[in-house]
């Protein structure tokens, strides 16, 4: 079973880390994938913290929101696109495995999971915004970049 054939059984699951499997020989097969991605996987999974991203990036970045469409609705970082972090698998195919994708939620627990499942399915390229929406927020959005750097140098 490969790391693509993992992310096919979280679908039929609906949910490899909460809802059991009816076979032990299913949880035998999905521990010892997961094991192997543990292993294969970069330190921090993926994760980015936003003064990490220079501004003038963040247009060329594929950032999606994972919240559902109501939070969205409420605010978002401008550019982002909505998908719900359950849907993630079922829409990958919208999802660029060729530019920068960032993902986030509110704290960064649900749009770890789904950039976890989509890492898991073949995307190499699928960053978790640290602290979600709200830790950008508090940091300052898009000028989070322009205060990690420091003052301009002339």
């Amino acid at each position: 079973m490969h790391f693509r054939n993992l992310a096919l059984a979280v679908v039929i699951s609906g949910s490899l880390l909460l809802a059991p499997t009816a076979h032990a020989d299913n949880k035998a097969i999905a521990a010892d994938e997961m094991e192997a991605y543990l292993e294969f996987v970069d330190y921090g999974g993926g994760v980015i913290f936003a003064e990490q991203i220079p501004k003038d990036e963040w247009p060329k970045m594929v950032v999606i929101d994972a919240r559902d469409p109501a939070q969205f609705a409420k605010g978002h970082i401008p550019g982002a696109i909505n998908i719900d972090w359950r849907q993630v698998l079922a829409k990958r195919n919208t999802i660029p495995k060729n530019k920068p994708v960032i993902i986030y939620c509110n704290s960064g627990s649900l749009s770890a999971q789904a950039g976890f499942a989509l890492r898991v399915a073949g995307w190499e390229n699928v960053r978790i915004l640290q602290g979600g929406m709200i830790e950008w927020q508090a940091k300052g959005g898009f000028d989070a970049a322009v205060k990690a750097a420091g003052p301009a140098k002339h």
